[in-house]
């Protein structure tokens, strides 16, 4: 359980660190080139580890045309999104943005599943998210020092992968299939499609900025994305979903400390977007596990009472 545990810091680190290495990368490449070298770098891990394991078969291609779906909503789309608002924010405030993603999640949940009914503790948390959200983007200032068109990126890449979960629950849970699976189709079918969608010109320059190219490669591929998902996966074994979920909440303070020790500005607004958000989170798993713990009690028979005894004549 120990590792277990040490595998969520882990995997919060790992995470946490993407923005500062998307921001080094940007530097050098295109968000499109940046996405196709992450994906393929992340893709060959996870080939070798659902190879070694068993976890992808030929039997799983009936399946095609969900992982064909997960592949844009969960990789090509919410990588080019956090991709192309990263190069134009700081790392941490972008990180602060990514923080939103259980929030988001949430929302979407609750449109498309309409599997639970939001309390009080959920309301409030959505709000706090919310206004959180709104600090770090600041749109009163116009984009005068945060760049509007940033946040939309960033936001489009978290509703992104916020739906992902949804139709993954929606029509791939049912299926049975190991996650690994899962992960390896969709990075694997996304790195075909980006290979077709990229243009790939210029893009050996990388090998000229050794700094960026291991930012790029070792830290947004291997670490950040193939290593990052055998991680994920090994905590929901030994801690459940509920237990893991706990990684959501390292990555944006990571963020933000990276962002400081770089010489980004960390303000009283951004510490204030932390805690709200990360309040935010907290409030609505919190609603969720009360609900589902009310949905367990009503659902548990009652105890019969003992058969009264005949009274002794």
């Amino acid at each position: 359980m120990t590792r277990a545990y040490l595998a969520l810091v882990l995997v919060g680190l790992v995470w946490g660190s993407n923005y500062i290495f998307i921001k080094i990368a940007s530097g050098v490449l295109p968000p499109m080139q940046i996405v196709l070298l992450r994906v393929a770098a992340g893709f060959l891990p996870l080939l070798l580890a659902a190879w070694a394991t068993g976890a992808i078969s030929h039997t799983q291609l009936r399946h095609l045309p969900h992982f064909a779906v997960m592949s844009v909503l969960a990789t090509s789309f919410y990588y080019y999104g956090f991709v192309a608002g990263t190069a134009l924010l700081p790392s941490s405030v972008a990180g602060l943005l990514g923080g939103a993603i259980p929030i988001v999640t949430f929302l979407t949940s609750l449109l498309f599943l309409r599997s639970e009914r939001p309390n009080r503790l959920m309301g409030a948390g959505v709000a706090l998210g919310f206004v959180g959200i709104l600090l770090t983007a600041r749109p009163w200032e116009n984009g005068a020092t945060i760049s509007t068109t940033g946040v939309l990126w960033v936001l489009a890449g978290v509703a992104s992968v916020g739906v992902s979960f949804v139709y993954a629950r929606r029509f791939l849970a049912p299926l049975g299939l190991k996650p690994l699976a899962l992960a390896t189709w969709q990075t694997g079918l996304a790195l075909l499609t980006l290979a077709t969608l990229t243009d790939t010109t210029g893009m050996s320059v990388i090998l000229d900025q050794p700094r960026a190219l291991a930012a790029l490669v070792l830290g947004l591929g291997v670490l950040g994305t193939g290593l990052a998902y055998l991680i994920y996966y090994y905590m929901v074994q030994q801690l459940g979903a509920v237990g893991a979920s706990g990684a959501t909440y390292l990555p944006a303070v990571v963020a933000l400390l990276i962002g400081a020790s770089v010489g980004e500005r960390i303000t009283p607004l951004e510490i204030a977007a932390l805690v709200l958000i990360l309040g935010g989170v907290a409030l609505i798993q919190l609603g969720s596990r009360h609900q589902l713990l009310a949905r367990t009690v009503a659902a548990t028979p009652a105890w019969p009472e003992p058969a009264q005894a005949n009274p002794v004549r």
